[in-house]
């Protein structure tokens, strides 16, 4: 599928590829430091082909193909790049799939277009993980200080995490689980139980905060934090097959 450039409205371009079928359009939002391309985004891809479902992939501002600043980057920045594509070239309803810090910003997507989002699925989803995944030294709030970011080592390839002090200092504004989070529709949360980066009792976190009654979470016992084995992508498209 080509990918397209959407002007946000501020001279910044998002990269994405959209797929045109049926709705409810089913929105991929990548994880922290991830892309369109990833294995899952490419995935659900194929199956939207191949059951004539509408799908959108993008790449948030300063990440993957897309324009700006990645050091610019944070939770509602990325909301709103999200929000942009969906005004700019959508129309009915959704259902997002957030991945990680994906899962985080899906729910300040619902937050903001209560009436668009028809559906939520979590994969590992990382509500608020400024706060409970980067354990702070004084160290690190000193490299904050001066250089404005930290890095810290990836298992998913050789580039190291950033973790910018605008992400984070955003990231406290916009955690979301000291409280209810108004969304009424479905959630699917699925969490591998050998997740090493999302511990997943966050997902039952979560699910006791949506005030949702139709909440269900899928524990995979030997997933990982990934969820991209075949049988775990193949859950993925089965648990959207099965949304009401």
């Amino acid at each position: 599928m080509a990918v397209r450039l959407l002007d946000r409205g501020d001279g910044v371009r998002l990269a994405h590829a959209f797929t045109p079928g049926r709705g409810p359009m089913v929105l991929f939002l990548p994880g922290y430091m991830s892309d369109m391309a990833g294995t899952k985004a490419l995935h659900l891809e194929g199956w939207a082909r191949a059951t004539g479902r509408a799908f959108l992939r993008f790449d948030y501002s300063g990440c993957g193909a897309s324009e700006g600043d990645f050091a610019a980057g944070t939770i509602r920045r990325w909301a709103a790049d999200a929000r942009a594509l969906l005004e700019g070239l959508t129309e009915g309803p959704v259902i997002a799939v957030g991945s990680s810090m994906g899962g985080w910003i899906m729910l300040h997507l619902a937050l903001a277009l209560p009436g668009r989002l028809a559906a939520l699925v979590g994969i590992a989803a990382a509500p608020d993980f400024v706060r409970w995944g980067l354990a702070l030294d004084a160290a690190d709030r000193a490299a904050l200080a001066e250089a404005g970011e930290i890095l810290r080592p990836s298992a998913y390839g050789p580039q190291p995490y950033r973790y910018t002090r605008t992400l984070i200092e955003d990231g406290e504004a916009a955690c979301l689980l000291d409280g209810p989070i108004p969304f009424q529709g479905p959630v699917r949360l699925l969490h591998g139980m050998a997740d090493r980066d999302v511990p997943w009792t966050l997902s039952l976190r979560l699910a006791e905060a949506l005030t949702s009654t139709d909440v269900r979470v899928h524990l995979v016992k030997a997933g990982d934090h990934r969820l991209s084995t075949p049988a775990d992508l193949a859950l993925l498209t089965a648990t959207l097959e099965a949304l009401p």
